[in-house]
């Protein structure tokens, strides 16, 4: 009787064993599928945003960041990148919506200036083809720089002691103090910019990189539609889409008409104004999204967990669980990255003083 009873008790022992040596085989293969699945749809953050037509190098890198933070080449003197873009929140400036020269009030919020050079166009309506070209047509609006012409941004900054600067960014050319070259060495600088996270050692292959909550929420957000738009190494930032696929996207935020815009937001309507793309707006890019709120293109929604949600029912006819909302909130934390320490730091300007 006792060796019967020995021989069911390892029996039933070596039964749990199994059980619990499946159990973990089958947990395993269900980590490395969620893995293979994100892999398939996202990408890690690459070193820089360099390409041959846009290189980096040190000397346009320094002066880009200096040009970054400068203030003197805007009209009341007050305005630059860093203005809206600065290092307090995460490369935004946590407002609804910002503001530029003189005071006034942008009909838009600031997206954060993190990683922005990955995405294929620039502006919520993709009216800028890439960093540089933004930087350039920036001197000349009204609501930035305010500069009536390039000329004008150019006698700006030739009044700065920026020129050897500009010399050993530009070698060669007999007047490199100018505008292309100000967009190029802000853009320089921007592709620089990248805030590697959680998640990128996740796609590398590191599974303990990230919560099993965040697991949980990286799987929602794949399986509920999320990542048919937001995707990629921004996890967005390659695409426009409508905003209010199904209801008016302001019966969900609440977002007012502004007066520049002589009514509701439109995306890029303004910029073509073509009907069919009334409401089409590029979509933002996910990177650091936990850290820099207000959300959406007015800045109509305050909290993450809120915004989530009016993008369940409004982009995809969802409304998501308290449970799920938690969970892809949870994904969307491990986006977060350090701030960068060239950007971190403010440099200190060439001594000059800002002239009208």
């Amino acid at each position: 009787m006792r060796t019967a009873g020995r021989a069911v008790l390892v029996s039933a022992v070596g039964a749990g064993l199994i059980a619990a040596a499946a159990a973990g085989i089958a947990a395993e293969d269900a980590e490395q599928a969620l893995l293979a699945r994100a892999q398939a749809i996202f990408k890690p953050l690459p070193a820089d945003a360099g390409t041959p037509e846009r290189p980096i190098t040190p000397e346009r890198v320094e002066l880009g960041r200096a040009l970054f933070f400068e203030t003197r080449v805007s009209t009341d003197g007050r305005q630059s990148c860093a203005a809206c873009h600065n290092p307090f929140f995460y490369g935004g400036d946590a407002l609804p919506q910002s503001v530029g020269n003189g005071g006034r009030e942008l009909p838009r919020n600031v997206p954060t200036v993190f990683n922005t050079a990955l995405q294929f166009a620039q502006h919520y309506g993709g009216n800028r083809v890439d960093v540089e070209e933004q930087a350039v047509k920036a001197l000349t609006s009204g609501l930035a720089y305010g500069n009536k012409d390039y000329a004008e941004a150019e006698k700006r900054l030739r009044a700065l002691p920026y020129r050897e600067m500009f010399e050993k960014a530009f070698p060669g050319q007999a007047e490199p103090v100018n505008v292309e070259n100000w967009g190029l060495a802000i853009g320089a600088y921007e592709r620089v910019l990248m805030t590697p996270a959680p998640f990128d050692k996740y796609l590398q292959g590191d599974t303990s990189a990230i919560g099993e909550q965040a697991k949980r929420g990286l799987d929602t957000f794949m399986n509920v539609g999320c990542a048919g738009c937001h995707s990629g190494a921004l996890v967005g930032g390659g695409m426009f889409q409508k905003f209010g696929i199904t209801a008016d996207y302001w019966t969900a935020t609440g977002s007012k008409e502004h007066p520049v815009l002589k009514g509701r937001d439109k995306g890029r309507f303004h910029d073509t104004q073509d009907e069919a793309d009334a409401y089409m707006f590029k979509v933002q890019q996910l990177r650091n999204v936990a850290v820099t709120p207000p959300y959406f293109h007015d800045g109509s929604v305050a909290e993450l967990g809120d915004a989530v949600r009016v993008m369940g029912k409004l982009q995809l006819g969802r409304d998501l669980s308290d449970g799920e909302v938690r969970d892809i909130v949870a994904f969307l934390e491990t986006l977060t990255g350090e701030v960068p320490a060239n950007f971190a730091q403010v440099p200190v300007l060439p001594v000059a003083p800002y002239r009208k």
